[in-house]
């Protein structure tokens, strides 16, 4: 069974989609109607950008949707999935690829969710945390008995854990993961608590314009990040799309039962191979790759 996956934010690179631009038609007119929806050249960026022009949200976010559902579009009939999945700000892009939600839709929650974020970001000065090297449940005590918000936002695979909440809780939770043994308790270039209670003003905004959103029936199930679990229904798929800007992304055990569920195959769709890497901490084993245009390409 072939799951196909979509990252999320921190897979971005200067220059990125620019070859679907180049060498399909279709991929380059998907490109140039999310210029025309969000009212600016999102392309300029993601094709002549530095670094930190595509670290800004409201670029970042749009910018891996767009390389990820583009490129999934131009599979053609190589795009056969039984389930899929994506971490955080991906789960959008695997919506589209399954088609439960219509392109122009998803971009355009893709955009208020990414505004809403870094408007949520400005009011609570905040910032994440990456720790390695300890097991989730000891992680989650110590969040716990922090003073201050702080909490386990993504679970990325066995032994790596990120950290969410404000600036003085999250180093204060570091200075006690590091005395209780973790490998590194590393402070991540992000723009607030993304998987907070932070988050909750962006929730409350983004829940609005998914509920005024048409969802279909998903030709396959989505492995929701909230759940960790196959979802078909289109309004549970709503909800847990709403709650996952507060709640944890549950990464690892969305693979586990990717796994159990009978996947045999991984490919990762979108840019860079990070979903693959934490894949293969879950199973050595499992074949995964990344999606690739058909060769000859569309013309």
């Amino acid at each position: 069974m072939k799951a196909y996956v979509f990252p999320g934010q921190g897979s971005q690179f200067p220059g990125m989609a620019q070859e679907l631009f180049n060498s399909s038609a279709s991929a380059k007119a998907m490109l140039e109607q999310a210029n025309d929806i969000l009212g600016f050249r999102i392309t300029d960026i993601m094709f002549s950008g530095s670094e930190e022009d595509l670290k800004q949200t409201r670029v970042t976010q749009p910018a891996i949707f767009l390389h990820s559902v583009v490129l999934a579009s131009c599979l053609g009939d190589s795009f056969q999935p039984n389930m899929v999945a994506g971490h955080s700000l991906g789960e959008f892009s695997a919506l589209v690829a399954n088609k439960a939600l219509a392109f122009e839709d998803a971009l355009r929650l893709v955009y208020a969710r990414a505004m809403a974020m870094q408007k949520a970001c400005e009011q609570n000065p905040s910032t994440m945390a990456a720790i390695l090297g300890l097991e989730d449940d000891v992680v989650e005590r110590i969040c716990s008995e922090t003073e201050g918000v702080v909490v386990a936002a993504n679970y990325n695979c066995p032994g790596q854990l990120v950290i969410s909440g404000e600036n003085a809780a999250i180093g204060a939770a570091c200075a006690a993961l590091t005395a209780a043994g973790a490998k590194r308790a590393l402070k991540l270039q992000v723009g607030g608590a993304f998987h907070s209670p932070l988050m909750e003003p962006a929730r409350v905004e983004l829940e609005a314009a998914i509920q005024a959103t048409h969802f279909a029936t998903p030709i396959c199930p989505v492995y929701q990040n909230v759940t960790a679990s196959a979802v078909s229904d289109p309004e549970q798929i709503k909800l847990n799309l709403v709650k996952q800007l507060t709640a944890p992304v549950r990464w690892t055990q969305t693979m586990q039962q990717m796994i159990a569920d009978g996947c045999t195959e991984v490919i990762e769709v979108g840019p860079g191979k990070v979903l693959q890497g934490l894949f293969k901490k879950v199973s050595r084993d499992l074949p995964t790759l990344s999606a690739e245009l058909p060769t000859p390409a569309n013309p």
